[in-house]
């Protein structure tokens, strides 16, 4: 697990540099790809870290996820951008189950049947948003959900997705793998810039992005800690 995070100020924050961005991005999508590839097929049916998602949910997710990659990359807009990493991110309500695409991907990840075909779909698919972001330029500008905003900073704002959803999936998988250090580093640092405020140093990048989005409560001492940040979490992203 990762050591205490470093103090940290806001003005500190700062969007990273386009390398950085598709660095982070793709060291934190391989390791993703990787755990999903590592895993039994029993596991597939175990409880993820998103609420009322198996494991096989989340990776049927991710082929979504891969998909809109593709997709926006491939979207330019010929506009100034009107979004940031951050800003890219909705604060939105707690999923209830009731949202379309929410109740459609359980039913969609049953359909392939056996673990082996969904890790197929994810590799095939998951590849080639891997090679997609390698290739794409950052200072490009890109068109996804009403809002345009540079390639470099959509990667950036997948880091924090990827990253998410791999503690997601090994959340009740001890024995897997955890995220990659500076790609953690990295999300947590995009959330606080979400969050319009630093986490506290006591906290580990892992339990910043757990805590702050609501995966985990808080213990008295770490809310403590949180001070009045914590009347504002969790900060549920969509």
């Amino acid at each position: 697990m990762p050591g205490p995070a470093p103090s940290i100020r806001l003005s500190d924050v700062r969007v990273p540099a386009y390398g950085a961005a598709v660095d982070h991005f793709s060291r934190s999508w391989t390791a993703l790809l990787a755990a999903v590839a590592g895993l039994p097929d029993e596991d597939f049916e175990r409880p993820s870290g998103c609420a009322g998602w198996l494991v096989r949910d989340l990776v049927c997710h991710l082929v979504i996820d891969a998909q809109d990659v593709l997709i926006t990359l491939v979207t330019p807009a010929g506009t100034e951008p009107t979004a940031d990493a951050a800003t890219y991110w909705d604060i939105v309500e707690p999923p209830t189950g009731d949202d379309p695409l929410d109740a459609l991907i359980p039913r969609l990840a049953a359909a392939y049947g056996e673990p082996r075909l969904l890790k197929f779909h994810l590799d095939d698919v998951g590849s080639a948003a891997g090679r997609a972001a390698r290739l794409a330029d950052p200072a490009a500008r890109v068109a996804t959900q009403d809002k345009v905003l540079t390639a470099g900073d959509y990667l950036s704002a997948y880091v924090l997705e990827w990253t998410l959803h791999h503690l997601d999936l090994i959340a009740h998988l001890p024995s897997a793998a955890e995220p990659p250090a500076e790609p953690l580093a990295a999300a947590r640092a995009l959330l606080e810039r979400i969050a319009g405020a630093p986490f506290p140093a006591s906290l580990s990048d892992k339990d910043a992005l757990l805590i702050g989005t609501g995966r985990r409560a808080p213990s008295d001492a770490e809310k403590a800690a949180l001070g009045d940040l914590a009347a504002r979490l969790p900060l549920v992203i969509g």
